[in-house]
């Protein structure tokens, strides 16, 4: 019986992600005409920076790095992800984190911040989660694990 609850449990969620990316698949490109394609993406992450800088939480993290390689690497990300034109050649999640020392906190903080600049720029609730859903299997390779 347990076996059985297992399995159904496990093909009820591999439904349900099945179901999430043929959805993201069938919407195509319109995440990214949600965060206003490029010239979105570039206002959206200059607002970005400026909140993480400001943010004690975050500041620290960003303050020494190339901020405006940041920005660009974070706008070919969202794009890509977003169905957009953009290729990320950035170097991958877990080796740019690596030596970090990035706490779940630290995480957390991010995304809220991100939060705070998608809001102002207007950018709808469901289109947030919808990136955020994208984004956040990559806390696995940011968190330094302890």
């Amino acid at each position: 019986m347990r076996k059985t609850l297992v399995s159904l449990a496990i093909g009820a969620s591999l439904l349900v992600a099945g179901t999430s990316f043929a959805q993201m698949a069938q919407q195509g490109d319109q995440l990214y005409r949600a965060f206003g394609e490029k010239a979105g993406l570039v206002a959206l992450m200059d607002d970005f920076m400026v909140r993480l800088l400001a943010d004690p939480r975050t500041g620290p993290h960003f303050k020494p790095a190339n901020q405006q390689r940041v920005k660009e690497q974070l706008v070919d990300q969202f794009c890509a992800l977003g169905g957009g034109p953009c290729v990320y050649k950035g170097a991958d999640m877990k080796s740019s984190h690596a030596n970090l020392d990035i706490t779940k906190s630290d995480f957390h903080a991010l995304v809220e911040v991100l939060q705070q600049s998608m809001d102002a720029k207007g950018i709808p609730f469901t289109k947030q989660n919808q990136m955020l859903a994208l984004l956040a299997p990559m806390n696995r390779d940011i968190i330094t694990p302890k």
